[in-house]
C-alpha cells in the first residue's frame, strides 16, 4: 500500500501520496538528468515544498538514488525477466523488442533515465556519476553471465567472448536510447534490432 504523508505548505495541511510523488521525481530526472532537474521543478512535479521534500526524501542526491531504484524495480523490471528466457535468441529478441517499445513510449520521457542522468551530470556530482556507471556495469555483467550460460548450454559458440558480446549489447542498447531520445520511431529501431539479431 502506498504511503500517505501529511505535510504543511503555507500554513495549511496537505496530504500527498509518497509513491506518486517519487514517481513524479523519476520523470523529472528522466527528462532533465540529475543536474538539469532543479529543486523547483522537482517539488512542483511532486506537489510538495522543499522542506517537505527534505523531510521525506532527503537531499536531492538521496531523492535521485530513490528515483533510480524505483525506475529499476518498476519501469525496467522487464530486463532481467527477458534474460531469464531459457533460449538465448528468444531472450535477446524479447529484451530488445521490449526495450525499444519502452524507449519510444511517449507516455513517459523518451530514452533511458540511467543514460539521461549520466549525460547531464557534470563536475561536483562524482558520486552520482559513479552510481550510474555502476548501474550500467551491473547491466553489462548481467548480460555477460547470460552469454556465459548460453555457451555452457551450447546455445552460443565458444568462439565468442562473452564479455565482449555483453559490451556490444550494452553499446547497442545505449545507442537505441540516444536514437529514441532524438526522435527515432519504434519501427525504425526494430529494423536496427533485426540487423543486430541476425548475428545470432
Amino acid at each position: 500500500m502506498c504511503s500517505e504523508i501529511t505535510t504543511t505548505q503555507r500554513g495549511r495541511p496537505r496530504a500527498f501520496n509518497q509513491d506518486h510523488a517519487l514517481e513524479q521525481a523519476v520523470r523529472v530526472f528522466w527528462k532533465y538528468g540529475y543536474e538539469g532537474a532543479s529543486l523547483g521543478a522537482l517539488t512542483e512535479a511532486m506537489g510538495i515544498n522543499k522542506p517537505s521534500m527534505y523531510a521525506v526524501f532527503g537531499t536531492k542526491e538521496e531523492l535521485f538514488r530513490k528515483a533510480v531504484q524505483k525506475y529499476l524495480t518498476g519501469h525496467v523490471a522487464f530486463v532481467p525477466e527477458a534474460l531469464n528466457e531459457p533460449l538465448l535468441h528468444v531472450a535477446l529478441r524479447k529484451l530488445l523488442t521490449q526495450s525499444i517499445a519502452f524507449l519510444t513510449d511517449k507516455s513517459h520521457p523518451l530514452g533511458c533515465l540511467i543514460m539521461q542522468g549520466a549525460l547531464n551530470c557534470g563536475q561536483g556530482h562524482e558520486s552520482i556519476q559513479q552510481q550510474l556507471i555502476a548501474q550500467r556495469q551491473g547491466y553489462e555483467n548481467l548480460l555477460r553471465k547470460r552469454f556465459e550460460l548460453a555457451q555452457a548450454q551450447q546455445q552460443l559458440n565458444d568462439q565468442f567472448d562473452a564479455a565482449v558480446m555483453a559490451k556490444y549489447f550494452v553499446t547497442v542498447h545505449e545507442g537505441l536510447s540516444v536514437q529514441a531520445t532524438s526522435g527515432a520511431t519504434e519501427q525504425e529501431l526494430l529494423a536496427v534490432m533485426e540487423i543486430v539479431l541476425s548475428h545470432f
